[in-house]
């Protein structure tokens, strides 16, 4: 493996993480190491990828097949009105370059598939789930329990957020233990509206669980679900477990 240096710039771009004690110089050193995978760079995607790139992620791969449209722009906060009609995936690593011109970028404009996640994902220990449909969602779940990837996702719609944490190199259930198939999707932020300001803070919550897996942090989400509102500012933490009827068993640790 490629040996990580700090430079001089690099100590001082990073000096208020370096000084806590649960990051400093090694784990300043594992975060510009680490490769994260985000699929879908829209309304949650977009503030994942932009603190992912603030705190100095070495590696970064997008995954979005949809094109900029006037109506992301009240919440996916990488884009501008010169974007419409451009690739999110494109447009998103010109905004990490911008920020980090050292950040290695790789996209991908295609839809997440069967046929394409091996390929797309079996370089990136983690996986950001940052996608708007449960078909998606569980294709990322069984490929992530499959391959022992950590897996952090969340999903947000009106005003209500949810972020799980699933690292299935430990023992960990899985989507698919909470729910099993795909649900009636008469419900979606298309039609329902979401409040702007949840999109950033689940976004936000979404990298903060990157960093800590990255840097091992005990205290982080694994195996558990955060269900938050943004209207009345309520958060709880409920653990998930295993179900005996889950698809997947067999493949759990």
């Amino acid at each position: 493996m490629k040996k990580v240096s700090i430079s001089s710039s690099d100590f001082q771009k990073y000096y208020k993480q370096l000084i806590l004690k649960k990051i400093g110089v090694v784990g300043q050193k594992k975060i510009l190491k680490a490769k994260v995978l985000v699929v879908g760079a829209g309304g949650l995607g977009c503030p994942l990828i932009l603190y992912l790139s603030y705190s100095g992620i070495g590696n970064l791969g997008i995954v979005d097949h949809d094109k900029i449209e006037l109506s992301n722009l009240s919440r996916q906060v990488l884009f501008t009105n010169k974007d419409i009609g451009k690739y999110k995936a494109i447009i998103s690593k010109k905004a990490v370059k911008k920020i980090n011109s050292k950040i290695v970028v790789k996209t991908f404009s295609e839809k997440l598939n069967t046929k394409n996640i091996k390929k797309i994902a079996k370089n990136y220990p983690i996986i950001c789930d940052g996608t708007d449909n449960f078909q998606t969602r569980l294709l990322i779940n069984d490929y992530c329990v499959k391959n022992k990837k950590v897996l952090i996702s969340s999903a947000i719609n009106k005003f209500d957020g949810q972020l799980f944490n699933f690292d299935f190199r430990k023992k960990s259930p899985c989507f698919r233990c909470f729910m099993p198939e795909i649900p009636n999707q008469n419900q979606n932020c298309e039609t329902d509206g979401i409040m702007t300001t949840l999109a950033g803070i689940a976004g936000s919550m979404q990298a903060n669980e990157v960093i800590k897996s990255i840097l091992n942090i005990k205290n982080n989400l694994n195996g558990n679900i955060m269900i938050f509102n943004a209207l009345n500012s309520n958060f709880r933490k409920v653990k998930l477990l295993k179900n005996p009827s889950c698809k997947n068993n067999s493949f759990h640790v």
